[in-house]
């Protein structure tokens, strides 16, 4: 892409804030050029939070029915899956898919789920239940 190529249509998703994007100068170098984003971008990225939302309700839902511990719902809320907790808390992903086991979440040591509270930006007694 051309640096006169960059999309400047605006993004509400942005906040107002720019991004910087790579593009191609009129030396044929690539440089970095601040983008106001674009709007197929903020469609996409809509969806996706709207999916992650969807998904935070849907584990709520389990939560309230006893089906799932309120691990998984804080873990759509902070927008992330299984791997990226997984990468984040250095715990292996079978052993967080365990912890959805209400039985089992219920039993984790306080240090435990102060690791997990401190990566989803919650507190120890907030990861204990849904809002």
């Amino acid at each position: 892409m051309l640096e006169s190529e960059v999309p400047q249509e605006g993004n509400i998703t942005l906040g107002g804030h720019r991004k910087a994007v790579y593009a191609r100068g009129a030396d044929g170098k690539l440089q970095i050029v601040q983008s106001a984003g674009w709007e197929v971008e903020e469609i996409v990225t809509r969806q996706a939070v709207d999916d992650l939302n969807r998904l935070a309700e849907e584990a709520r839902q389990r939560v309230i029915a006893g089906q799932t511990s309120a691990l998984e719902y804080h873990m759509h809320k902070a927008r992330m899956d299984v791997p990226m907790l997984a990468q984040t808390t250095g715990l292996w992903q079978w052993r967080i898919r365990r912890h959805f086991r209400p039985a089992i979440f219920a039993r984790l040591s306080p240090a435990l789920l102060e690791r997990y509270a401190s990566v989803m930006g919650v507190s120890s007694e907030q990861l204990k239940k849904v809002d």
